[in-house]
């Protein structure tokens, strides 16, 4: 991340004391671990992923105009827009450079069909957000392309910086998948629970926002159509603390967030299933094991 303008070192330091889970270059090392043996190939590829979703990150604050993150003041917050916007690109190009530089050319690929496959999920969220009319199948092709596709890509660089085996390349790109999925659909349901405030992110963030998730579109698919029509006015035009409460007691009243945690369930055990080629080890219970975490997590 070092380079000769000084502002750039500053924002880096910055960025550096964030410390977020770091779940993404983990799975590049478990699935290169799983597939071979770990090389420094492996620490590129967890370089170029901690890289691309510190910038996407910063976009995403931008974007939704966000004061915190982690717990600290956001980039955009401190620095500005037009300086966040300029370090995410800066991040994203000096992640793909290092992989030029050393010639990792098949990253090059998988990587930038991610960054395509986020902006497009991205940009089908705001204009469903606009038409409030997003609909369960819409839905999982948001979160497949704006969230599972980065850790797809992580289960794919690492066990590519290992092996040419196509058959466990292709066994734990399923699993980073269903794993994504599963994490994105979990992290929804936090928005419905009161946990969520521990990692900074406020209850009914997305219903502020009013982003239509799996907890709620399953809720108005199980009301009649006036009271779904409703609840869409509502969310519409209001996001006062009265209404979020109101709309997340009618999930709650319809079975919104227990439908959604099975789904994340079953995402999760589609993970695990992506797992069976591999002999048993210890690698393969730490990734079993973030199944787990990912399904159970409460912030």
């Amino acid at each position: 991340m070092k380079s000769k303008v000084g502002l750039i070192d500053l924002i880096a330091r910055y960025i550096i004391r964030q410390k977020g889970k770091r779940i993404r270059p983990l799975l590049v090392l478990l699935s290169a671990k799983i597939s071979g043996e770990i090389n420094e190939k492996t620490y590129r590829g967890a370089v170029l992923v901690e890289l691309l979703h510190t910038a996407t990150l910063i976009h995403d604050d931008v974007v939704d105009n966000a004061d915190k993150r982690r717990n600290f003041w956001s980039i955009n917050r401190v620095f500005k827009n037009k300086v966040s916007v300029l370090m995410g690109d800066y991040l994203l190009s000096r992640g793909l450079m290092l992989s030029v530089e050393n010639k990792d050319f098949d990253f090059l690929g998988v990587i930038t069909n991610a960054v395509k496959r986020m902006s497009e999920g991205e940009l089908l969220q705001i204009q469903k957000t606009r038409k409030l009319d997003i609909n369960e199948e819409t839905y999982y092709q948001v979160i497949s392309d704006k969230t599972a596709s980065l850790i797809e890509t992580c289960c794919m660089i690492g066990s590519m910086s290992t092996t040419d085996n196509q058959i466990y390349i292709n066994a734990l790109k399923s699993f980073g998948h269903n794993l994504g999925m599963s994490f994105q659909i979990r992290d929804d349901i936090l928005d419905y629970e009161g946990q969520s405030f521990l990692m900074g992110k406020p209850i009914g963030g997305d219903i502020k926002e009013k982003k239509i998730t799996l907890p709620l579109i399953h809720s108005l698919g199980k009301v009649s159509r006036t009271e779904a029509d409703s609840i869409r006015k509502k969310l519409k035009n209001k996001n006062d603390k009265s209404t979020i409460k109101e709309i997340i007691e009618f999930v709650r009243k319809n079975d919104g967030i227990d439908y959604a945690y099975r789904v994340s369930l079953e995402f999760a055990e589609k993970a695990k299933a992506s797992l069976n080629i591999f002999k048993d080890s210890e690698t393969k219970i730490a990734l079993e094991s973030l199944i787990d975490f990912v399904t159970e997590r409460k912030n």
